[in-house]
């Protein structure tokens, strides 16, 4: 009988520390046009059952998410399949792989981003331990409004709250940001970050500035900060950026 005691009590241990269950991520499309959704895992976390697939208005699909992962989500628009080759490929957020699953490849920016690390804090107390850290990210630019909203969680070190960028940008993009479509008449499908836009190390973070006290927000961080307070708008944004549930399932709206 103390063996069989001693044995349950280790199997809890062990279900507590490895976040024995899986999490739900509900993805949404509240556009009024087709979204492909892109997933891209994190180095040394387990395969999702796809790394993309098409959306269409007012879809959603619920997707089985192993416990302890991190990764991304992003939304690819303007996309088509060449009948000739078969190619598959998008105007923004395309992951390159020539289909529509990504195969393990992140999404060319610039595009919005939808970060997670599952059961991800490190903490001494393994009862408080298992905590998901999300956020929204425009570090890499913008190409759709997306928000995380998390169900049935409870706060961990932080907000347990909704994160976010409800805004459409591209309608009010800066001109040296914009990515615009050769036969659309200078209309944005796209916002690029000042990184992508301008390559300096000032704007990237890199080099000299590549620490929270040299790297500050410029006037283009502050245009995506202001339109959407709670995503990052540069790589040093964390203290309202940031946010931690435990034992959450996740909704992942595009045009919410």
């Amino acid at each position: 009988m103390g063996f069989i005691k001693v044995s349950s009590f280790l199997f809890v241990i062990f279900f507590l520390i490895n976040g024995g269950s899986s999490t739900t991520f509900t993805v949404v499309n509240q556009c009024n046009y087709t979204v492909w959704p892109g997933l891209l895992s994190g180095a040394g976390t387990a395969p999702l059952s796809t790394t993309g697939f098409s959306l269409n208005s007012s879809e959603s699909r619920v997707i089985s998410i192993p416990a302890s992962w991190s990764g991304r989500i992003w939304g690819r628009t303007l996309c088509s399949q060449n009948p000739t080759t078969g190619k598959f490929t998008c105007v923004t957020g395309d992951c390159g792989s020539s289909k529509i699953e990504c195969s393990g490849a992140g999404g060319k920016p610039p595009a919005t981003l939808a970060e997670f690390t599952l059961n991800g804090a490190t903490n001494s107390n393994i009862f408080t331990s298992n905590l998901d850290f999300f956020d929204i990210s425009l570090v890499d630019g913008y190409n759709i409004p997306v928000t995380i909203v998390p169900h049935g969680g409870a706060a961990g070190v932080g907000k347990c709250m909704a994160a976010g960028c409800a805004a459409d940008l591209n309608v009010v993009c800066p001109p040296q940001l914009k990515l615009t479509m050769e036969d659309a008449a200078g209309v944005a499908v796209a916002c690029k970050s000042a990184c992508e836009a301008f390559g300096t190390p000032e704007f990237c973070c890199s080099g000299a500035f590549g620490t929270p006290d040299t790297c500050k927000a410029s006037e283009y961080a502050g245009f995506f900060k202001k339109a959407c307070p709670t995503a990052y708008s540069y790589a040093y944004d964390d203290g309202t950026s940031t946010f931690t549930c435990s034992g959450a399932d996740y909704v992942i709206t595009f045009c919410p």
